[in-house]
């Protein structure tokens, strides 16, 4: 929540005074829903509770014909003081972001090996795709001449973290092609994952 927040005080206060539907339309072209978990539909709902909270301040509501009644908003000396907490927050720290495939990465021993390399090296094809998607957008007129430079940026940082997944993914795809084992090297090796399987059809730690 705090990055949808985040990015709607500072849209408003770029923008404003300005619709909850410009809002909106502004974010999705950018493609928030998907880097930043900005969903669609609780951007109207953020509006409302920001307005509530005083952090925006509703200017005006007006409704042409049969269409919604829409409404302008401005952001508050106390929402530009929310905006810029939140915003620097993001720059001088490092969190974790959830992510599903380390969640499914974690239990490799469930999948045999050849499925798991397969798998990698499939990742590694999407991500390659996705970077020469992201280069051919940087290389665009879209970007050269309609978007501020910093959005270049922000690409070249997308498509950095692309790239060192998708070496990652190759070596490990390899790593797990050459037989290494799965279980710990240690004296206590499989000690305590009795069903934990290295990788192979019927192979358990406790039949090493």
């Amino acid at each position: 929540m705090s990055a949808t927040r985040m990015m709607i005080l500072g849209l408003v206060k770029w923008m404003q005074p300005v619709h909850g539907y410009d809002v909106r339309r502004e974010l999705l072209s950018w493609g928030a829903d998907r880097w930043a978990n900005v969903q669609p539909g609780s951007i109207y709902h953020a509006l409302r509770k920001l307005t509530e909270e005083g952090l925006l301040r509703a200017v005006s509501t007006e409704q042409v014909g049969a269409r919604p009644a829409r409404t302008t908003y401005e952001v508050t000396p106390k929402g530009e003081d929310e905006f810029e907490g939140l915003l620097r927050a993001q720059w001088w720290q490092v969190q974790e972001r959830p992510d599903p495939f380390t969640a499914a990465f974690s239990f490799l021993p469930a999948l045999p090996r050849d499925e798991a390399a397969a798998a990698l090296r499939n990742r590694a094809n999407l991500l390659r795709a996705g970077i020469e998607s992201m280069r051919a957008s940087l290389e665009s007129d879209w970007i050269r001449t309609s978007k501020p430079v910093h959005v270049g940026w922000m690409f070249e940082l997308w498509s950095a973290r692309a790239e060192a997944e998708m070496a990652w993914c190759e070596r490990v795809a390899d790593r797990i092609d050459s037989g290494v084992s799965y279980l710990p090297a240690g004296p206590a090796r499989g000690e305590g994952w009795p069903g934990w399987s290295d990788g192979e059809p019927g192979r358990t730690a406790d039949a090493k």
